[in-house]
């Protein structure tokens, strides 16, 4: 299965609709069961913030195997809504959404038929009026990451040596010093947006993918696709791989998984989550050794003590 990505948005429809149609056409040619993952920055900036919701929000309900992350434009709306005097503590200047002359709320009411005239008060009645209360709790419930074998998605990137599990919304949606200045191996390749680059950089540990659609650059598509993950003991030897085939891409999930929450390594932990996962199957595997493989292994690997690292294999 293919993995698409694109980068932040920011109410450019357009780009939107026609980086949807050049994957559609790649996906055609490679099986036609690819998955879109949105990095988030949907809104704010472009000339159609609105639009882009009701795209996105329409090709989900019908459907579409679109993923789409909350990043930190994506907030700004809704918490106005609900908490009208909110400023986001990751904005430096200390400026509310409104009057922050770089943030592009105007534009992002405007495609609302919201006039912003500097009245906050006028203002938040529109919003409550005019931004439809289904686009409000979407935004408000977009996951913040998504993560496959081949890659872990997020809006802005990773606070480096924390697990998955315990990252920070603020972190998630916000960071760059720490990360983008981080070689560290961070287990699954961290594909992001949020800071421009004029292309699509990889940098070794994560793929920066936001080309500046917001101030006239394209808006940037990728895809992944994987042959597996090996697994590798304490002399970095392969132990064994799980291909990205029929039978084996459920496994390749789970331990691809466990690995970016417990850095990169299957601990003695990781594996009695992973055995949680499997839920039913594991008696089946107790009952029929050799069956299950890749739940053999955890079930060993859970009884013991040490701790085998993941590394996922490009095709």
């Amino acid at each position: 299965m293919r993995i698409y990505a694109i980068g932040d948005i920011h109410g450019q429809l357009a780009l939107l609709k026609a980086a949807h149609a050049r994957i559609a056409q790649d996906d055609a040619a490679h099986g036609g069961d690819g998955v879109i993952v949105h990095v988030g920055d949907l809104l704010d900036r472009g000339p159609d913030s609105r639009g882009v919701v009701d795209h996105l929000m329409q090709g989900q309900a019908e459907g579409r195997p679109w993923i789409v992350l909350r990043g930190n434009h994506d907030r700004f709306l809704p918490r106005f809504a609900r908490q009208p005097d909110w400023i986001d503590a990751g904005l430096s200047s200390g400026e509310h959404w409104l009057d922050h002359p770089g943030l592009g709320a105007a534009e992002t009411l405007t495609s609302y038929g919201i006039d912003f005239d500097g009245d906050h008060d006028r203002t938040h009645a529109e919003v409550l009026r005019l931004v439809p209360e289904a686009h409000l709790r979407w935004l408000e419930t977009l996951p913040l990451w998504h993560l496959t074998p081949q890659a872990l998605f997020v809006h802005a990137g990773i606070r480096p040596g924390v697990d998955l599990s315990r990252q920070t919304e603020h972190d998630l949606v916000w960071i760059r010093k720490g990360f983008l200045d981080d070689s560290t191996d961070h287990g699954p390749l961290v594909v992001h947006g949020h800071t421009v680059v004029d292309q699509v950089t990889h940098f070794g540990n994560r793929l920066a993918i936001d080309t500046g659609a917001a101030y006239g650059g394209p808006l940037s598509a990728v895809v992944f696709d994987a042959e597996g993950l090996h697994l590798l003991g304490a002399d970095g030897q392969t132990l064994a791989t799980i291909e990205n085939k029929p039978g084996q891409t459920g496994s390749l999930v789970v331990y691809a998984a466990l690995a970016a929450l417990y850095g990169g390594q299957i601990t003695p932990a990781a594996a009695s989550l992973g055995l949680e996962w499997y839920a039913e199957h594991v008696a089946d595997a107790r009952a029929f050794p050799g069956k299950h493989p890749n739940i053999d292994r955890l079930l060993a690997w859970a009884q013991g003590s040490e701790s085998f690292a993941v590394r996922t294999v490009a095709a």
